[in-house]
């Protein structure tokens, strides 16, 4: 098999590594896996509470390792689920969560958030707009290689 990989896609593919990377330090670093990490992070960026099925999509975790961190994460205090409606359920931060939250999902959202805060508004709207454009492509191509 001959490799034809772009220069464009090497240097995304080191640049995606490298983001996921420094993902996986600092969840490390503030004593969480990467899926609590993820987890807290997508209840922060919807506030205090978020749709079990929301955290998957949101996650980009699979349902299992979402479930088994949910369980872990409900066993130590940090969340806890409640019914919303007949077949899902709402995950909420416990006031220990909270303060976790705080300390770690907060922060990655707030020095995010700082990092577009700083680009021109050009950037930032070029930036969504090609990473958007990227991921319908490649949910597209995805179709084509799962159909085959």
């Amino acid at each position: 098999m001959e490799n034809h990989i772009s220069p464009a896609l090497k240097r995304y593919n080191y640049l995606f590594g490298e983001t996921d990377a420094i993902y996986h330090e600092i969840a490390f670093k503030l004593g969480l896996s990467d899926s609590a990490s993820r987890i807290l992070y997508a209840i922060c960026d919807n506030g205090t509470s978020c749709l079990l099925q929301d955290i998957c999509k949101y996650s980009g975790l699979s349902k299992q390792t979402v479930n088994s961190a949910i369980r872990k994460l409900e066993a130590e205090g940090i969340i806890y689920l409640e019914a919303a409606g007949a077949k899902n359920k709402k995950v909420y931060l416990t006031k220990n969560g909270e303060k976790l939250a705080e300390r770690t999902a907060c922060k990655i959202l707030q020095a995010e958030n700082d990092i577009f805060a700083s680009w021109p508004q050009e950037d930032v709207q070029k930036y969504l707009e090609l990473t958007e454009a990227f991921l319908l492509a490649l949910r597209e191509k995805a179709k084509h290689i799962l159909d085959t």
